[in-house]
């Protein structure tokens, strides 16, 4: 199965929907060995996912996470890629905090850190927050805080088949993708951040294909994968099956550009410095 995959892939080939869904569901029950997977995964990159692929092994690790049902159907989640490497204070955890006090709740999913010095987990544990909250307690504080934190690594016992492969290559791979489309809330309103412009278009037609509502997929003209303050953002919008392009500088929202190094955080203990000031109104 694998090794038939591998073979079109080292042609440059795209693979067939029913075979990136086979290796894919047979990657997440742990039936190959890191070497193969590992194989897999660089051929992949190294060709170029599209959207296809991208939607069938989206679809198949959704299968695999562990669900969470919850009344609420009108959740956000604003994880991103990472990956873009610029050491950043959390924006993407701040922003989640700070729409919640405007009445959105948000849905976090997240992980430890990946192109900052501080990831959402890594900076909400040293706020206190307990990251490993069970099923009723993330349930619980959807209902009367408005916000809950998913940590990945709790949601996608399935991953753990792929680690070793994934630390192996230490390279970006379609993993790096799939985590802001496996929520497992099944959110339907997200704002993605992604580490290269390329991911703009086909991330938003991977969310359309998966019943998205409203995405906004966004990446900075200096390299953030955030909303930018320092030069012009590119946007992709879906909007209930519409996707359109579009661009944004700070200066239409009332906002004076700054330079990169005035979003950059040094370590954990500035992230949380930063993160009380702007939560403080500073």
């Amino acid at each position: 199965m694998i090794e038939e995959a591998i073979g079109i892939l080292k042609e440059k080939k795209d693979l067939p929907a029913y075979l990136m869904r086979s290796v894919m569901e047979r990657i997440l029950q742990g039936l190959f060995d890191t070497e193969a997977i590992a194989k897999f995964l660089l051929l992949l990159e190294e060709k170029g996912v599209t959207v296809e692929e991208l939607t069938q092994a989206a679809a198949i690790m959704r299968s695999y996470v562990e669900k969470l049902d919850v009344w609420e159907r009108d959740l956000l989640d604003t994880c991103g890629t990472g990956g873009d490497g610029l050491s950043t204070f959390n924006i993407s955890t701040i922003s989640a905090l700070v729409v919640t006090g405007a009445g959105i709740k948000v849905a976090k999913h997240g992980n430890r850190s990946v192109s900052s010095r501080c990831g959402s987990a890594d900076l909400l544990e040293a706020l206190g927050v307990n990251i490993n909250m069970s099923k009723e307690t993330v349930k619980k504080c959807l209902a009367e805080v408005g916000i809950a934190f998913l940590f990945a690594p709790n949601w996608h016992p399935a991953m753990r088949h792929v680690m070793p492969a994934r630390r192996q290559l230490a390279r970006k791979t379609i993993f790096n993708i799939l985590g802001p489309l496996v929520n497992p809330c099944q959110v339907k309103f997200q704002l993605v951040g992604v580490y290269d412009k390329r991911w703009l278009l086909p991330l938003a037609e991977v969310f359309r294909n998966l019943g998205s509502q409203r995405v906004l997929v966004v990446h900075g003209a200096d390299g953030l994968d955030e909303v930018t303050l320092t030069d012009r953002t590119f946007m992709v919008e879906l909007d209930k099956g519409r996707i359109i392009e579009y661009e944004v500088v700070p200066e239409e929202f009332g906002f004076s550009r700054v330079s990169l190094k005035d979003l950059q955080a040094a370590d954990l203990a500035e992230n949380i410095r930063i993160t009380k000031e702007v939560l403080n109104g500073a």
